[in-house]
């Protein structure tokens, strides 16, 4: 048997039952957490777990992942087990018949079909593959996240004039002067709280456009009293990709 849901914090928590096992097992990744528990374990004992641990999880992923991006100078490298899992998209690559690539997208999915024989050792071939999968993330940003703010900007009454993706690394969004507001595609990767924050911080600049106490009181409003914390986690996240 084999279960997977999304954390927050952890990323992709994938669950494996084994009859041999005696006792839980976790075995952290760069974008996850694979669980390995015995036969008939309870979603309380899993989820208390989960819990007891979450620190020291989150500590080793961060290490693996910052490992990972000093190996392949500063990226990931992509091969056939590369994935992308989100709560709102994946992005995967297939051994394809074929001796060209193409691509199978739609909304929350997006599938990279490779040649057999692709030789992902080869630094051009990395290097066109990235492209891809930014291109990949930004048109899935572009399905996902104008309708995710124009629901957020509905619901707390902050109008807008447009949303616009990018491929920002550097900036996780902006509002103009015009309120036309600008969404980096790599908020795709982000936690959903932390998304959720970013799009309510550009949706309150469109009613005070500068970082003074109406607008901090304002985004205190909307995330429950929760704005300073969001705003020191958001800092120390980073996309893997």
């Amino acid at each position: 048997m084999t279960e997977k849901f999304t954390d927050e914090q952890l990323g992709l928590i994938t669950i494996r039952e084994n009859s041999r096992a005696r006792r839980i097992i976790m075995r952290p990744q760069a974008e996850g957490v694979v669980v390995t528990i015995p036969p008939h374990t309870s979603l309380r004992t899993l989820t208390d777990t989960l819990n007891n641990f979450r620190q020291q999880l989150q500590a080793r992923q961060l290490e693996m992942q910052k490992t990972e991006l000093e190996k392949h100078g500063g990226k990931p490298h992509i091969h056939w087990d590369f994935r992308i899992d989100t709560d709102l998209m994946s992005i995967t690559l297939q051994r394809g018949t074929r001796k060209t690539f193409h691509l199978h997208a739609e909304p929350g999915q997006t599938v990279i079909v490779c040649p057999p024989d692709t030789d992902f050792t080869d630094p051009k071939r990395q290097e066109w593959l990235h492209l891809v999968v930014e291109r990949a993330l930004r048109q899935q940003a572009q399905w996902m996240l104008p309708e995710r703010i124009r629901a957020l900007s509905a619901l707390h009454n902050l109008p807008f004039g447009v949303c616009k993706i990018n491929t920002s690394k550097g900036r996780w969004g902006s509002c103009s002067a015009r309120r036309d507001i600008n969404l980096s595609c790599y908020l795709m990767l982000l936690p959903p709280h932390l998304r959720e924050y970013v799009m309510l911080h550009e949706l309150c600049h469109t009613r005070e456009m500068n970082h003074g106490p109406h607008f901090w009181a304002l985004l205190d409003n909307l995330t429950g009293g929760k704005a300073k914390a969001l705003r020191e986690e958001l800092k120390k996240s980073y996309t893997c990709f």
